[in-house]
């Protein structure tokens, strides 16, 4: 399907592994220009590379002046941004017994630098009728312990998304958010690779997913939110989708025939 995001200029955090890798090779194969932010530039570097077009920039998101001066350099470099994707965070483990330093850090690394590239992306949003596509998690609505300041962050970004959706529907920007739950990423895979059972592991946690009792993929979070970026979903903003295959909403108790 042809979505219409040829040379659309896409900006995603944390795109150069996981699912941020997923969601720049979708958008790469609509013809659209990706936009690298990320701590990791030999990684981004290669997939660039790899692609022979696109862009990336280093910088630590936590630097809430290497954002300012970043966004500077991207539209110094390219003009306006199309597509911002605030897909970078990290499950840091920050729970209740932690303190309230590392509870705002915590927040820092999830929640802070969204707002602070869509402040300084505003202009061109505005400019262009673009898209915001946050990335979520399912902590943001099923807990999970000991991660307060990631489930308050996640739930700060869903709360944000409906938010930032009335604000720019005068501006015909439309804001959405895409929430992984059990997705098979290599750090997924290593983290179950360190089970004394893994095969078992992995089981256990199919059991709990009702569509074909698998783990969601990469590029089916990736798809979804390149679907949204498009025209063809030009009607959908304020809107938290949830490609999990039933998990996050379905009853925990049920198991597959």
């Amino acid at each position: 399907m042809n979505l219409g995001l040829e040379h659309k200029v896409v900006v995603v955090t944390g795109g150069a592994k996981g699912i941020g890798e997923a969601i720049v090779r979708a958008f790469a194969a609509e013809g659209a220009i990706p936009v690298i932010l990320s701590r990791n530039p030999e990684e981004a570097g290669a997939l660039i590379s790899e692609f022979g077009f696109g862009h990336s920039f280093h910088l630590e998101l936590t630097d809430l002046k290497g954002i300012e001066e970043t966004v500077a350099g991207v539209q110094n470099q390219l003009g306006k941004i199309d597509i911002l994707v605030n897909n970078a965070g990290v499950n840091d483990g920050v729970g209740l017994d932690a303190s309230p330093a590392d509870f705002v850090g915590s927040l820092e690394k999830n929640l802070i630098h969204p707002f602070a590239l869509a402040h300084h992306f505003l202009d061109d949003l505005k400019a262009v009728r673009g898209n915001i596509i946050n990335i979520g998690s399912k902590v943001a609505d099923t807990g999970q312990g000991g991660t307060s300041g990631y489930a308050a962050s996640k739930g700060g970004l869903n709360a944000l998304t409906r938010e930032w959706a009335l604000d720019l529907a005068q501006f015909c920007v439309r804001v959405n958010c895409v929430v992984p739950a059990e997705v098979m990423t290599p750090l997924y895979e290593r983290l179950l690779n360190q089970q004394p059972d893994p095969a078992a592991g992995k089981a256990k946690i199919e059991s709990t997913i009702p569509l074909g009792g698998r783990f969601t993929t990469s590029e089916e979070i990736a798809d979804m939110v390149v679907f949204l970026a498009s025209d063809r979903s030009a009607h959908t903003t304020g809107q938290i989708i949830y490609p999990d295959g039933g998990y996050t909403h379905l009853d925990r108790a049920y198991r597959a025939p």
